[in-house]
C-alpha cells in the first residue's frame, strides 16, 4: 500500500500534464465558435441594413486606399434611373452626416441626396448633367482620410472592365493569324513538290474547263485536288468580277443626301425627361387597364362666390381663398359621406381610406405632378388654401419630397382657370376616381319666383372619372350629389 501511495502523486501530475493541452484545445474551439457566431450575426446585420452605397476595396494598376463607392440612390419607389443635377460638394470637401451631396432628378421631381456618413469627397464619377443613370451605378467616391483624396485623381471605374475586351480581341486576332498559315499548308505542300496530286475525275474536269491544276488548291488528303476543288475554282473568279458592278451601283448612294434638310424643316426633337417618361407609362397603363366611366354634374356656384368674396374681404390679405379650395373641401366632405369612392384598387383587395388625402393636379415646366393635401376632411378652408399654394410652388421648383406626391386617395384636376367648360380626366392609379373641374359660366335658368320667369346663375360643370372595379355607377352618382349639396350650400361644410 505504501508503494502505491508513493506513486499516486506522480500519476496525478502526469494526468494533469495530459489534460492541460486538451483543455486548451477545447477553450480554443469554444473561442473560435464564438467568433464564427459573431461573424454570422455581423454579416446578417450588414445584409439586412440597406445602404445607398457599396463599400469595397478596389485594385487596378496600383493599389487604392480604402474607399466607398456611392451609388445612384433610389429616392422614390418607382425610380429606376435618375439624372445628376448640381453637385453641392466638390472634390476634397469634408462631408458630415446629413449633408446634401448632389441634386438628383427622379421620375417625379428634383431632390437632394443627403449622405449619411462622414468622409471626404475624393472623386465625382457622374458629373452634372449625366442622364439616365441606373440605380446603384457609381456617382462618387468617399474616403475616410483627407490625405487619400489625391490618390483618386486618375481613378476610372471602367478601366479594368474595358481592358478585358481589348485583350480578348488581340488574342482572337493572334489566333486567326496563327490559323491562317495552317490552312494554307495544304496548298503549299502541293506547290512545293514537282508532282501535282489530283484524282482522275478532277483531272478530267480540269481538262474540260481548261483549268491549270497548278493554280488549284487541293483540299483532299495531303493536299490532293478533288472534284470539289475544280468545281469551286470558278466561283472565286466570278466573285472578283462582281465588285465592279456593285461599285457602280453604289455610286448613286449620295442621292439620299437631299433628305438632310428635313432636320430643319420646321420641327424640333425634344428629349424626354424622366418625369415625362413616367407620365407616359402611367397614363397609358391607366387608360388601357382601368375600366373608366364618366358622370357629369352641373353645380350652381352663386353661394360659394358670395361666401368666398366675404371671407377674402375679412382676411385683410392674410389669405386668399380660391374656388378650387372650396372644391377640395367639398370633395373631402363628400368622400366622408360616400367612403366607397375614397378607395383604391390593390389587385387582390380594395383598400378603403379613413381620411381624404386629396392629390391636386399641378402643371410644371417638366410635366404634370400631383402633390397631396393630407386629411382634407379634418382641415379648414384656410389651411387647405395655404397648403395647396405651398405644394404647387415647390412642385414647380422641383422641391417636393417623395411623401408629398406619393399615395393619396382621390384626385382633383381643375382647368377652369383656362376657360375649359368640361373635360374627361384619366384616373391616377391606384386611386379609384378623379374629379375634373371646369370653369364657372353664367347661364339662364327657370325661376318661378322671378317676374321674368328666369334668372342668371353662375354654373360650374364637374365630371367624375371612376374605376368601375371599385366604384359602381350609383355610388359615383351619390358622391356627385353630395358634392353638389356642399358647394350649393357651402356653410354645411362647417358643420
Amino acid at each position: 500500500m505504501s508503494a502505491r501511495s508513493a506513486q499516486l502523486p506522480r500519476l496525478l501530475s502526469r494526468a494533469a500534464k495530459l489534460a492541460t493541452p486538451a483543455t486548451a484545445r477545447l477553450a480554443a474551439i469554444r473561442a473560435s465558435a464564438r467568433q464564427m457566431s459573431t461573424a454570422r450575426v455581423s454579416l446578417r446585420s450588414n445584409v439586412l441594413r440597406p445602404t445607398p452605397f457599396v463599400r469595397a476595396r478596389q485594385y487596378s494598376s496600383k493599389s487604392y486606399p480604402d474607399h466607398q463607392l456611392v451609388g445612384m440612390p433610389a429616392l422614390s419607389p418607382t425610380m429606376t434611373q435618375g439624372n445628376v443635377g448640381q453637385w453641392q460638394k466638390q472634390v476634397g470637401d469634408r462631408i458630415e452626416p446629413g449633408d446634401v451631396l448632389v441634386e438628383i432628378e427622379t421620375d417625379k421631381a428634383q431632390m437632394d441626396f443627403e449622405y449619411q456618413e462622414e468622409g471626404y469627397l475624393a472623386k465625382i464619377l457622374a458629373p452634372t448633367g449625366t442622364k439616365d443613370l441606373g440605380i446603384d451605378q457609381p456617382v462618387a467616391i468617399i474616403v475616410e482620410n483627407e490625405a487619400d483624396v489625391a490618390a483618386f485623381a486618375d481613378y476610372s471605374p471602367g478601366a479594368k472592365t474595358e481592358a478585358a475586351p481589348v485583350q480578348e480581341t488581340v488574342a482572337k486576332e493572334e489566333i486567326k493569324e496563327a490559323a491562317a498559315p495552317a490552312k494554307a499548308a495544304p496548298s503549299q505542300a502541293v506547290e512545293s513538290g514537282d508532282r501535282i496530286f489530283a484524282s482522275p475525275l478532277a483531272k478530267m474536269l480540269a481538262k474540260e474547263k481548261n483549268i491549270d491544276l497548278a493554280q488549284v488548291k487541293g483540299t483532299g488528303p495531303r493536299g490532293r485536288i478533288v472534284k470539289a476543288d475544280i468545281e469551286g475554282f470558278v466561283a472565286p473568279v466570278a466573285e472578283k468580277a462582281a465588285p465592279a458592278p456593285a461599285a457602280k451601283a453604289a455610286k448613286p448612294a449620295p442621292k439620299a443626301a437631299p433628305a438632310a434638310p428635313s432636320v430643319s424643316a420646321g420641327f424640333t426633337d425634344i428629349p424626354l425627361t424622366n418625369m415625362r417618361k413616367v407620365i407616359a407609362t402611367r397614363l397609358t397603363e391607366a387608360k388601357s387597364t382601368i375600366p373608366h366611366y364618366y358622370l357629369t354634374q352641373n353645380i350652381t356656384m352663386d353661394n360659394v362666390n358670395k361666401l368666398r368674396k366675404s371671407l377674402n374681404s375679412a382676411a385683410n390679405g392674410s389669405y386668399k381663398l380660391s374656388v378650387n379650395d372650396f372644391v377640395i373641401k367639398a370633395a373631402a366632405s363628400a368622400l366622408r359621406d360616400v367612403p366607397d369612392v375614397n378607395s383604391s384598387w390593390q389587385g387582390e383587395f380594395v383598400r378603403q381610406h379613413h381620411h381624404a388625402d386629396i392629390a391636386v393636379a399641378a402643371s410644371t415646366p417638366a410635366g404634370l405632378i400631383t402633390p397631396i393635401v393630407r386629411t382634407c376632411d379634418a382641415k379648414g378652408l384656410k389651411a387647405i388654401s395655404s397648403e395647396v399654394r405651398d405644394l404647387v410652388t415647390r412642385a414647380r421648383a422641383n422641391k417636393l419630397k417623395p411623401e408629398e406626391f406619393q399615395g393619396g386617395s382621390f384626385t382633383v384636376s381643375n382647368l377652369g382657370m383656362f376657360g375649359i367648360s368640361s373635360f374627361s380626366a384619366i384616373i391616377n392609379p391606384p386611386h379609384a376616381a378623379i374629379l375634373s373641374v371646369g370653369t364657372t359660366e353664367s347661364r339662364l335658368v327657370l325661376d318661378e319666383a322671378s317676374e321674368k320667369g328666369f334668372k342668371a346663375v353662375e354654373n360650374m360643370s364637374v365630371q367624375l372619372s371612376a374605376d368601375h372595379r371599385v366604384v359602381d355607377g350609383a355610388t359615383g352618382a351619390l358622391f356627385l350629389k353630395a358634392l353638389k349639396g356642399y358647394l350649393e350650400n357651402p356653410l354645411t361644410m362647417l358643420l
